[in-house]
């Protein structure tokens, strides 16, 4: 096979998931990923005779036992000759992260993770840092950009899952909250591929640089969050920039120390110099005098402890962090200071001189030939998000939908400009509300009274209707309240309830045009068009819809106006003469009486009030009112806990 065919990915030493124990003299784990199954795995395998297979691991991955730990070395190099393409070299010990280094990133956050994108862009990173993202209960993928492309980052529901599914990435990035950082943190250090965990939470002090841009020489770690930013700034003006740098807090009880990272640091080949800033209180700086007493550090370190000024106050100070406590004379910043120069680090006399006591040991590398210079590159420009550009004005962007009804943007929704709190100190019932977001202006009470009216009057014609008998039967079948609204809602149409836009509009369109109600009807008959809102499978003559009547009587008592309800009183009487069941029907009279509520009222003009008809807006006052009944017998089907309906074979005419 080709080596260039090969391409592995991801060379670590990992706690072994089989044997559940740290790597020992007696064999050492590796996790290696590749681009390839079983047949490239084995060859792979046949590298180095002190490697064999101990167990596959997916389809891409597999863990080798190395019997010699003391061949390691030997092993990587045997791989990258091997494989020809090789991105990541074989991490120090000690060594935290690489350009490659890809993370998991606990309870999702969008803006964190899309700067992580965004420096890894910067970085010229050919694969985004982020490899997955954990969402306790949450599946399936979150999209972000990755310079100009959009990506979709896959989301899992438990650490395991993400683990299992991304076992390169050994950082675990934790946004729980102060409540569960320390269980999600505990699970994340129990699974095989965690190597680092960084805990960003209320009470939380680690904070991690991932990512190297243009990776520096200089390895930084400081107590304080916030002087990092200005030490980061300073290592970059008079360094070649740094390779890792890492804020362990100024908590009384550390997750880890000063001496530990710089030790970590000291093994580390890519870092040529070390730059520490500590802070009065504790006694963690002393470890770090011991450890250069010792010989442990071989690489220049730079150090101040800060809080010099306390020596300025009578009495003991309390600065911002719990350790930061000015305590005996071995825990001020001046005894940590010269102790720290005694065993042989760089300390200047003042913060203001550490920028140059940092510049001049960078010089003094530089010129020994221990730092090679490299070549500045300009960074990408990182592309602007749109909502944050249409907020400066740079670009315009046209939106997506209209609304004048109603407005959600400022302390409280308003219903055609009325505030919510207004709606309701000022009483306003439902009427008001549909004036409000169907007619866009207020009502008078004569008419949203009528509104209501009509909503009462058509809730509900019982059981048998056939709106009524499509929610009973789908209810009974189990389907939830909205599945059995809407089953009844669909049979609403030109034969039930869906008449009241059709009666306003043709008898609109006679009584403008002065027909008489004979030649109306006459009419209607021609073109074969049954007159809507006149005719009723049950109600007579002289057995009148009661509902009729009551519209009828409110609005002779209220509408300065009745004569479209007038003309079609009129056609009634000339449709009865044909057939004592062709009687008004509701539909009739709420079409009708919605005219003369448009015309009569002044507040409409000809064209509005012909739009609103050709809308269907009447119509939608039967769907409203509907809806409460059809809702009710969904109800009352599950209260009384029916059985799933069938129609009895008798009452079916089966024929050929």
């Amino acid at each position: 096979m080709n080596a260039s065919m090969i391409r592995v990915i991801h060379i670590s030493s990992i706690l072994c998931p089989l044997c559940n124990k740290e790597n020992d003299e007696s064999s050492y784990h590796l996790l290696i990923t590749c681009n390839y199954t079983k047949e490239v795995q084995d060859k792979i395998l046949k590298c180095h005779p002190s490697l064999s297979l101990h167990t596959r691991w997916y389809s891409s991955h597999f863990i080798a036992r190395l019997d010699k730990p003391t061949h390691a070395f030997d092993v990587f190099q045997q791989i990258l000759t091997y494989q020809g393409v090789f991105e990541q070299a074989p991490m120090a010990t000690g060594q935290l992260f690489s350009r490659t280094t890809q993370a998991l990133f606990y309870n999702y956050k969008q803006l964190p993770i899309q700067r992580m994108l965004d420096f890894d862009f910067l970085c010229g990173r050919e694969t985004p840092s982020v490899a997955g993202i954990i969402n306790p209960g949450a599946e399936g993928f979150q999209k972000l950009f990755f310079g100009q492309e959009e990506i979709a980052i896959p989301v899992h529901s438990t650490v395991e899952a993400a683990c299992a599914a991304h076992p390169t990435a050994d950082v675990f990035i934790n946004f729980a909250s102060y409540r569960s950082a320390a269980a999600s943190s505990n699970l994340a250090l129990k699974q095989p591929t965690i190597r680092v965990v960084a805990i960003i939470a209320e009470d939380q002090t680690t904070r991690l640089l991932l990512g190297q841009q243009l990776p520096g020489s200089v390895g930084f770690v400081s107590k304080s969050g916030g002087m990092s930013n200005e030490l980061y700034n300073t290592i970059a003006r008079v360094t070649d920039g740094l390779y890792e740098g890492i804020a362990i807090g100024g908590d009384v009880f550390p997750g880890s120390t000063l001496s530990d990272h710089v030790l970590r640091f000291n093994n580390i080949p890519q870092i040529k110099m070390i730059v520490v800033l500590g802070e009065l209180g504790g006694r963690d700086e002393y470890s770090l005098v011991e450890a250069l007493k010792a010989g442990k550090i071989n690489k220049p370190v730079c150090a101040w402890v800060s809080g010099t000024c306390a020596r300025l106050f009578k009495s003991e100070v309390q600065f911002g962090h719990a350790g930061a406590k000015s305590g005996g004379e071995m825990e001020s910043a001046q005894a940590k200071n010269q102790a720290l120069m005694d065993a042989g680090a760089i300390v200047p006399t003042s913060y203001e001189s550490f920028e140059a006591s940092i510049k001049e040991t960078f010089a003094k590398l530089a010129e020994e030939g221990k730092i090679s210079p490299v070549k500045e590159i300009t960074p990408p420009q990182i592309p602007e998000d749109l909502n944050s550009a249409i907020k400066s004005g740079k670009v315009r962007a046209p939106t997506h939908i209209i609304s004048t009804i109603s407005d959600d943007r400022g302390e409280e929704p308003c219903y055609a400009g009325v505030p919510m709190s207004s709606i309701v100190e000022k009483g306003m019932g439902v009427g008001d509300v549909i004036s409000l977001l169907w007619f866009k202006r207020s009502l008078p009470r004569y008419c949203t009274q009528f509104i209501e009216i009509c909503i009462m009057l058509c809730a509900d014609h019982g059981p048998c209707v056939s709106g009524a008998h499509n929610t009973i039967v789908t209810a009974r079948a189990g389907k939830d309240l909205v599945s059995s609204l809407v089953s009844g809602l669909l049979t609403i149409g030109p034969r039930f309830g869906g008449a009241v836009d059709d009666a306003a509009r043709y008898f609109k369109d006679a009584y403008d045009r002065k027909l008489s109600p004979y030649e109306f009807v006459e009419s209607m008959k021609k073109k074969g068009i049954r007159v809507p809102g006149i005719g009723h499978r049950i109600k007579r003559g002289d057995n009148r819809d009661k509902r009729v009547e009551l519209l009828q009587l409110f609005a002779r008592t209220n509408f300065p106006s009745t004569k479209y309800m007038e003309y079609a009183v009129e056609v009634e009487t000339y449709t009865l003469s044909k057939a004592n069941n062709l009687v008004m029907n509701v539909d009739g009279a709420i079409g009708t009486l919605f005219l003369d509520l448009l015309a009569g009222s002044g507040l409409f003009t000809k064209q509005e009030i012909d739009e609103i008809v050709s809308i269907g807006y009447l119509n939608g006052l039967f769907v409203l009112a509907r809806s409460i009944g059809l809702i009710g017998h969904t109800f009352d089907q599950k209260r009384l806990k029916q059985p799933l309906y069938r129609h009895p074979w008798e009452d079916v005419l089966y024929t050929k």
